[in-house]
């Protein structure tokens, strides 16, 4: 048999006076061996709490269709699961092509429009820029696995500094990470004239 006894009088935290220390000093030592390091990832941002929260500690609904949820620091629902679908004007050109979306808000991040590289309705765009209709940024249209083909027009915005698949998408296509969501909940200076709106 196997067990254990604890003395939950001595119960301590990882950043309470009596480890701090210790805590900071295997911090060092991980960093200056290469173990830890700093960098910009995206994290569950509470701007109720102002506080990043851990993936286990963020529910993931999956929506059937239009869903009015509370949110915290709104005093009505916000609406949730809608696809929404717009148009990107191609650079020199009358054409446009088309993305859909649930995340609406997140386009003025928009650094990409992603198509399947098996995508034949889309292939001669590929390599191609569309013009982002409020800010001042060309989106090159790549061509990536991670689009699903059947899903709304089979195009895609690709917003690295506010989803993961995107954020990963990013990194494989070199894409600049604009965040236009602020700390507060608010849009950023990057949003043009649409900046400080909740």
């Amino acid at each position: 048999k196997f067990g254990s006894s604890y003395d939950w009088d001595r119960a301590c935290f990882t950043m309470g006076e009596k480890l701090s220390r210790a805590v900071k000093e295997s911090f060092v030592k991980l960093h200056e061996e290469g173990l830890i390091y700093r960098s910009k990832r995206l994290v569950n941002w509470s701007c109720q709490l102002k506080s990043a929260i851990s993936d286990i500690e963020v529910e993931k609904k999956e929506l059937e269709g239009r869903t009015l949820l509370p949110v915290p620091g709104y005093s009505k629902r916000i609406e949730f699961g809608v696809l929404a679908s717009f148009a990107y004007p191609l650079e020199d050109s009358d054409k446009e092509l088309v993305v859909a979306t649930t995340r609406v808000e997140t386009m003025l991040g928009d650094t990409a429009i992603a198509v399947h590289p098996d995508d034949k309705r889309y292939q001669h765009l590929v390599g191609r820029n569309c013009l982002h209709p409020f800010c001042d940024r060309k989106l090159p249209v790549i061509a990536d696995s991670f689009v699903d083909r059947e899903f709304g027009t089979g195009a895609v915005k690709v917003t690295p500094a506010h989803d993961q698949s995107d954020y990963e998408c990013g990194r494989r296509h070199r894409l600049p990470a604009v965040q236009v969501i602020d700390e507060e909940g608010l849009t950023t200076s990057a949003c043009s004239q649409f900046a400080g709106m909740k």
